[in-house]
């Protein structure tokens, strides 16, 4: 790999996105910075000069995204890698179930991450070893209480990613799913319940900028608690039901609203 290389990374105003652009940054590379708030990308592009390219907008919407690849486009001509990592999480009250929420994270964790796949797709063919990289969860594992559709938009852009990894090998672009257990974030801070294993934004960011550079498949993290996940999955539904039945509580839902970085 070359040691500089152009970068789009999105949801970069705030938790893991920021902590990953501060360390692409220190590794040398150029990033493209998109995300609602103009503000912190602004930041980072004054203590960056020349480096740093701020697209800023919403990327749940189609024309927006479609926008922010032509001006890469007309800027810098080609990507490298494409890191998405824009998202959101609302969790669900079976007792009122909302259709509506289910549409808003599919669309903020799904869709924007479709639309930016098909604006960043041409860029990195014509770029230099190109590795397309995006933000899953670790609730994929195993079903949790009120995650319906959150643990719902994830996987779905889990089996996304790995049919592209099948469908885009011929052309050389390798495809890289990371898999976050607990981290400290903006979203996470408004979380009601216990969160064991969890990690800071700098120290998950620090791990994904480390082992990214080698393209796995897969970056999950903490270990520990991927696999107590992929334990408690292998059991029998019958348990599965009945632990998550001791995790359930009736409570008013969470919404968590990360708007900022889609």
């Amino acid at each position: 790999m070359s040691s500089e290389r152009r970068i789009w990374l999105t949801g970069a105003s705030s938790g893991i996105g920021a902590a990953l652009a501060e360390q692409l940054l220190a590794q040398g590379h150029r990033l493209v910075l998109s995300a609602r708030r103009v503000e912190p990308l602004q930041a980072l592009a004054a203590r960056f000069p020349g480096r740093v390219l701020v697209l800023p907008g919403d990327l749940g919407e189609a024309d927006q995204v479609r926008e922010i690849g032509e001006q890469i486009a007309q800027q810098w001509g080609a990507l490298d890698g494409a890191i998405l990592n824009a998202g959101t999480c609302e969790y669900i009250d079976a007792q009122h179930f909302e259709a509506a929420m289910v549409e808003r994270v599919m669309r903020a964790n799904l869709l924007s991450a479709s639309y930016c796949i098909e604006a960043a797709l041409p860029l990195l063919r014509a770029g230099h070893e190109p590795h397309l990289v995006a933000v899953a969860s670790s609730v994929t594992y195993l079903p949790l209480p009120r995650a319906e559709a959150y643990g719902a938009s994830k996987a779905a852009l889990r089996y996304l990613m790995q049919a592209l990894r099948i469908d885009l090998a011929a052309e050389g672009i390798d495809v890289t799913l990371v898999s976050p257990g607990f981290v400290e974030t903006p979203l996470t801070a408004r979380n009601d319940f216990a969160m064991p294993m969890t990690w800071s934004a700098e120290k998950a960011a620090l791990h994904i900028a480390k082992r990214m550079a080698k393209r796995p498949h897969e970056i999950a993290f903490p270990g520990p608690f991927i696999a107590v996940l992929k334990l408690l999955a292998s059991l029998p539904s019958t348990v599965q039901l009945a632990l998550g039945k001791r995790m359930a509580r009736s409570a008013e839902p969470v919404s968590h609203s990360a708007k900022d970085d889609v």
